[in-house]
């Protein structure tokens, strides 16, 4: 009974020595290979031969190498939280659609009747007349340009009268630097608008009497244009007084005819001139 007890302590001992043995003849173990089989109590594991000594006498094959997937590496949570504010703020600052013209849609207005595009037409004609006259006002005549102003005495005084529509004016010329008082008043003063000061100063400017005369105005009746056009009209005609010789040059342009439109007096039973109210049976 105790040698067989014996037998049994001694048996665990022998066992990890003979196993220790067997690694030590099979050589060191790499990291990655896988760790040997369990073998019995007091067995020596067989060791693989290797690879050349298992392959003598027959012809090698060439081993495919199979292709390495890249890698893809992942985006790192920070940056992931960095780059989503930034392309918010891009959203946020780019409006879709602003680099688009807009298109204007005129509204359309009710339709206009024969009698109101009569009058619309009108008034764009008379606009563009004017804008006619004070652009033919920088143009002067060159035979008006080298006539030289007639010589006037000391006390001369020419008178005339000018009219447009239902406006009075009468002008008196008499030498002078080319003073222009209206209603004892600065033309400045008087006629704010450079348009009314042009159409004063066109027969002057025309005939070569800019700055050579004095001119006083007294004129009533009528609005501000009436008023400017009976002015124009009342200097061309004192204009004539003094040099007979300009009259066809200022009636070629104008000056010296009458504009007689008078506002049309209102009849009884009617609104205006020749309004009629509209008519109802019941």
């Amino acid at each position: 009974m105790d040698d067989e007890q014996q037998k049994q302590d001694e048996t665990p001992e022998q066992d990890e020595q003979a196993q220790d043995e067997a690694a030590e003849a099979a050589g060191p173990v790499d990291a990655g290979d896988p760790p040997p089989p369990a073998t019995a109590q007091g067995e020596v594991p067989p060791t693989t031969p290797p690879a050349a000594e298992a392959a003598e006498g027959q012809p090698s094959e060439e081993v495919a190498e199979e292709p390495v997937a890249e890698e893809v590496t992942s985006p790192e949570p920070d940056q992931e939280v960095e780059e989503a504010p930034q392309a918010e703020e891009k959203k946020k600052d780019v409006i879709p659609g602003a680099d688009l013209e807009p298109i204007l849609v005129e509204p359309e207005g009710p339709e206009l009747s024969a009698e109101e595009r009569a009058r619309l037409e009108a008034e764009e004609e008379e606009k563009a007349r004017r804008e006619a006259e004070l652009t033919a006002t920088e143009d002067v005549d060159a035979a008006a340009a080298s006539r030289a102003p007639a010589k006037m005495d000391k006390g001369a005084r020419f008178l005339a009268t000018g009219k447009r529509k239902s406006s009075i004016a009468r002008v008196t010329i008499l030498p002078g630097d080319g003073k222009i008082e209206i209603n004892k008043r600065s033309i400045e003063e008087f006629f704010p608008r450079p348009l009314h000061q042009t159409m004063v100063k066109q027969p002057l400017a025309v005939s070569g009497y800019e700055g050579n005369v004095d001119v006083r105005v007294r004129v009533h009746g009528g609005g501000i244009s009436g008023q400017a056009g009976a002015i124009r009209h009342g200097v061309a005609r004192a204009l004539t007084e003094i040099d007979s010789e300009l009259r066809p040059d200022l009636k070629r342009r104008g000056f010296l005819t009458r504009d007689a439109r008078v506002k049309e007096r209102r009849k009884a039973g009617l609104k205006k001139a020749r309004k009629r109210p509209q008519f109802s049976k019941r």
